[in-house]
């Protein structure tokens, strides 16, 4: 059976485009098109669409208030279209906060060959919408009023003591959130590869340090590693573990992308499989396809431990699925569980 999927964008264009890519494969069917969300609302009641792909900007109805009315009524795989600009990248993990899936973005020059140079990107991610667990629309709770996390055990660490390996794909932003506003505030010192666009990075960075008790960034070549600090590879860049001296600091440099990704799970996990044998603790979190699976069970075979993430509390379980078959996976999780088992393999 075909996924039917319902396109929602005011531009004729990109309505036109996107038909195009999705209709041109077997397993995809556009059932419809909408310029706005209220011709969309009942387009979805009377097709009953399997994915959505939105714009943000348009008329009547902006499509982060549509997304989170329909993520309250009636939850459902939704792949954003998204504009590369600061305001694009802000609105776009604010989608993602509130249960959009997955999301790709338009070129602002040259729109029709651009649109189409994305024509995979565009189908692989709709169809990974298409297999993911939709989830309700998520209002976090002002700090003031964000409960307290359990006591964490108390914790020692040296700058060469235990680092944490996280990687993430379709879901992950969400995931990584989940974990890191429970980190204590001298957690160990924290890598991230997160699939996700260069600019997208640095708002993802800044968000991700306004809700947590340690400082995240955006990670710069040769910064080092540390307690209650976490460093998320630069979109389009890979990030790696390096030894120097008594530390360890990051390599982010430019290369080929492996397991098709720049930056990529594989290549941090096995820099660290490599650099920090038993000091290191891998988490493999929720994502389409296999990048990171391999390498943590490189890294469980030098010592380090090794968590993935459970089917049930997984947006697209494809990366921890694929790791658990490979037997990289010392630990089996629930999100929720992940950061005490985290700060217990690092103690």
């Amino acid at each position: 059976m075909k996924t039917k999927v319902l396109i929602v964008d005011d531009s004729a264009l990109i309505r036109q485009l996107l038909s195009d890519i999705l209709s041109s494969d077997p397993e995809l069917e556009v059932v419809g098109s909408a310029m706005d969300p209220i011709a969309a609302r009942d387009k979805i009641l009377r097709l009953q669409p399997d994915v959505i792909t939105l714009d943000i900007e348009m008329p009547r109805m902006d499509g982060l208030t549509f997304l989170e009315k329909l993520m309250r009524a009636h939850p459902m795989p939704v792949v954003m279209v998204s504009s590369v600009t600061e305001r694009g990248c802000a609105a776009t993990l604010r989608a993602l906060e509130l249960g959009a899936t997955d999301f790709v973005t338009k070129p602002r020059l040259d729109i029709q060959n651009g649109t189409l140079q994305l024509a995979q990107e565009i189908v692989d991610k709709v169809k990974g919408a298409a297999r993911a667990r939709p989830r309700a629309a998520r209002t976090p709770a002002p700090p003031a009023e964000r409960p307290a996390p359990a006591p964490a055990p108390a914790l020692s660490f040296r700058a060469t003591h235990k680092v944490v390996a996280i990687g993430a794909s379709t879901g992950g932003t969400e995931a990584i959130r989940a974990i890191l506003e429970e980190m204590p505030a001298d957690a160990p010192g924290i890598v991230m590869v997160q699939h996700m666009p260069e600019k997208f990075t640095t708002s993802f960075a800044q968000r991700l340090d306004s809700l947590s008790r340690i400082h995240v960034s955006e990670a710069r070549d040769g910064d080092r590693i540390q307690p209650g600090r976490a460093l998320l590879a630069p979109g389009n860049r890979h990030l790696e573990v390096r030894r120097s001296g008594a530390e360890y600091r990051v390599r982010v440099y430019t290369a080929e992308p492996v397991n098709r990704h720049r930056p990529s799970v594989d290549v941090l996990f096995a820099s660290c499989a490599r650099e920090l044998g038993a000091n290191a603790v891998g988490v493999i979190l929720t994502g389409m396809g296999a990048d990171g699976a391999r390498e943590l069970l490189s890294m469980h075979q030098a010592g380090a431990h090794t968590i993935a993430q459970d089917e049930e509390t997984c947006v697209v379980f494809g990366m921890p699925k694929e790791a658990i078959a490979a037997g990289g996976a010392a630990e089996v999780l629930p999100l929720d569980h992940i950061p005490r088992a985290i700060l217990r393999a690092a103690s």
